[in-house]
C-alpha cells in the first residue's frame, strides 16, 4: 500500500454496531491513500474479537478508558501521515469526506485545521460546521440543528468539532496534541485555542459531510458531561484566554447559569435535557463547584502550560480576542442548544 496520506483514529469505550458502520463508511473512502487506526478503550479486547485488522485498519487496545485525547494521540503517535483525522464512533461518514477536507486543506496552507459538515442521523439537521465560542469559554457546535442549506459554502471557523475533523501534522509538531487531562470534552477546543495563539487558521469544508449520532457514548445530557465539560472549560479559559478578557469570565459565566436557569423553566436547552432524562437540577450546583475545585488542583501546572503557550504565540493577545469575537456565540443561545 502508498504511504498514507491521511491517518484517522477512531476511539471506541462501546465498540458495539455503530463503530462498525463507521468503520465500514471508511473502507469506501474515495481517498484511498488512508490509514485506519481504531483505539478501543473498552478494557475488554472488543475491537480485536469483531474486525480483523489489515493493511489499512490498525488496532490499539488499552486496558482501561484512557478518554478521547489520549486515544487519538496514540492513534496518531506512530503515523507519518502528513494529514491527521478524528472521526467519532457513532458517526457515518460520506465516501468523498477525507478526499474533500485534504483538498480544503491543500488549498489553505496557512490552514492547520478543517472542520466537517456534521449532520444529526436522527433529523438530517446539522450537529455542527464548525465551532463557535462564548465569552465565558463555552463552545458550542456552530449551526447547530439548523439546515444543512444554510451552511453550504466554505468559510473560516474558529476551530472544528473533534468529531469529525482533520488536523495538520505540521501544526500537531508544533503546538502537541490533545492535552490528556481533559480526558473527555473540550479538548478539541483547547487544541483549536492553541492553534490560534500559533498563528493557524481553521476552515469549514461543506462537501466534506458525516452523518453523526450525537452523544451515543456518554449521553446528551450525563452527569459526567456535566462535569467534565464545565471542568475543562476552565481549564481552557486559564490556558488561553488573555488576562483582559479572563478576568471578566467568572461574572459572565454566572449570567449564563441564570439563562440556564430559564432555560430550564422553558424546556430548552441541556439543563431541561438534563432533568428530563432523570437527573435533579440541583445537582448540577454540585457539578459547578467540583469543577472549580478540580481547576483550583490544576492551576499549578495549567498556568505553566499558559506560559508555554504565550512564549511560542506568533499574534497578538488583540488578534486572538478578535478572532473569538469574529467566532463568538452569545450566553444565552449557550444555554438555550
Amino acid at each position: 500500500m502508498a504511504k498514507p496520506r491521511v491517518t484517522v483514529v477512531i476511539p471506541t469505550l462501546a465498540a458495539d454496531s455503530t463503530y462498525l458502520a463507521c468503520v465500514r463508511s471508511l473502507e469506501k473512502q474515495t481517498l484511498r491513500e488512508i490509514e485506519i487506526v481504531i483505539v478501543d478503550n473498552s478494557g475488554e479486547n472488543k475491537v480485536q474479537q469483531q474486525i480483523q485488522a489489515g493493511s489499512r485498519v490498525r488496532v490499539i487496545a488499552n486496558n482501561s478508558n484512557l478518554g478521547f485525547g489520549e486515544a487519538v494521540n496514540l492513534g496518531w503517535r506512530d503515523s507519518t501521515a502528513p494529514y491527521l483525522a478524528t472521526l467519532n464512533d457513532d458517526a457515518v461518514a460520506d465516501p468523498d469526506w477525507l478526499k474533500k477536507l485534504s483538498e480544503a486543506l491543500d488549498k489553505n496552507p496557512d490552514a492547520g485545521m478543517c472542520a466537517s459538515q456534521v449532520r444529526l442521523q436522527e433529523t438530517g439537521m446539522l450537529d455542527s460546521a464548525g465551532m463557535l465560542i462564548a465569552s465565558d469559554g463555552a463552545s458550542k457546535q456552530r449551526g447547530h440543528k439548523q439546515p444543512p442549506g444554510a451552511f453550504a459554502k466554505p468559510a473560516e471557523v474558529i476551530f472544528p468539532s473533534g468529531s469529525a475533523a482533520m488536523y495538520r501534522r505540521k501544526m500537531i509538531e508544533e503546538i502537541g496534541a490533545f492535552d490528556v487531562s481533559f480526558f473527555l470534552y473540550c479538548e478539541d477546543t483547547d487544541l483549536g485555542l492553541r492553534a490560534r495563539w500559533a498563528g493557524w487558521k481553521a476552515i469549514y469544508a461543506p462537501g466534506a459531510k458525516v452523518d453523526h449520532l450525537y452523544s451515543h457514548s456518554a449521553g446528551r445530557a450525563s452527569p459526567m458531561k456535566a462535569y467534565l465539560v464545565e471542568r475543562n472549560r476552565l481549564y481552557t479559559i486559564v490556558k488561553n484566554f488573555p488576562f483582559r478578557i479572563l478576568w471578566k469570565t467568572p461574572g459572565l459565566t454566572f449570567v449564563r447559569y441564570l439563562w440556564h436557569a430559564l432555560a430550564l423553566v422553558s424546556g430548552e436547552g441541556t439543563t431541561a435535557k438534563f432533568r428530563d432524562e432523570g437527573h435533579p437540577p440541583a445537582q448540577l450546583a454540585w457539578f459547578v463547584c467540583r469543577a472549580h475545585i478540580s481547576m483550583l488542583a490544576a492551576l499549578p501546572r495549567l498556568i505553566r502550560q499558559r506560559r508555554m503557550i504565550r512564549r511560542s504565540a506568533k499574534i497578538s493577545a488583540k488578534a486572538f480576542c478578535a478572532a473569538l469575537e469574529k467566532h463568538t456565540i452569545t450566553l444565552r443561545q449557550v444555554a438555550s442548544l
